[in-house]
């Protein structure tokens, strides 16, 4: 990926009887980093924010685009229409991925969750793109949960990239010594984007 920002596309929207809804690609590329089965996509966290909204990257003749959500769309990843493969090179209108609504409740702890992040305006972002491991290995505790207090330098996750695990303590000049964890926001073992936010914080 490049160092730069990449620019931003929404994608195509599809929607059945059902309420169910398949994202569909805006250009013909390279997709990759898409979010992977049981994340909820939430739309309305802009699509410059780096956070829930991503779809992953597209790679157009070597210029990297994030794809977003359009507004009032949201729901949970149900499939990948690629399972077999981790970065396949799709048409104009292809389908990306397929998504459940979410239910009431679970809308509403969505909103809620994107209320807390307004409120403190404390994230913990990717600083490389890579897979998300919140586990040491698989039979280990996590790194961060929900609830427990944090301070710097503390690793909170493990970022695989080209086959090296990477620890990330946490830093950052905009984070107090000591938060709460709040939200961890990638499912474990998902692609992610640099900038993508990994944990919503609060101060402790």
């Amino acid at each position: 990926m490049s160092g730069g920002n990449p620019k931003t596309l929404r994608v195509g929207v599809l929607r059945d009887e059902d309420g169910s809804v398949t994202l569909t690609s805006p250009g013909v590329g390279v997709w990759r980093l898409g979010p992977s089965v049981g994340r909820a996509l939430l739309s309305g966290a802009g699509a410059g924010s780096g956070d829930e909204a991503s779809c992953g990257v597209l790679s157009v003749l070597g210029v990297e685009h994030r794809l977003v959500l359009p507004p009032g769309v949201s729901g949970r990843v149900v499939a990948r229409l690629f399972p077999e493969q981790r970065e396949p090179t799709v048409d104009y209108g292809a389908k990306l991925l397929q998504l459940s609504p979410l239910g009431g409740a679970e809308a509403g702890a969505a909103g809620e969750k994107q209320g807390q992040a307004a409120t403190t305006g404390l994230a913990f972002r990717a600083p490389m793109s890579g897979r998300f491991y919140l586990r040491p290995a698989p039979d280990k505790p996590a790194f961060a949960e929900v609830g427990a207090v944090l301070t710097r330098g503390q690793t909170v996750c493990l970022l695989e990239v080209m086959k090296t695990f990477n620890r990330l303590a946490l830093t950052g000049d905009d984070l107090p010594e000591r938060v709460r964890v709040l939200a961890v926001v990638p499912v474990d073992g998902e692609d992610i984007n640099r900038g993508d936010v990994l944990l919503r914080l609060e101060p402790a």
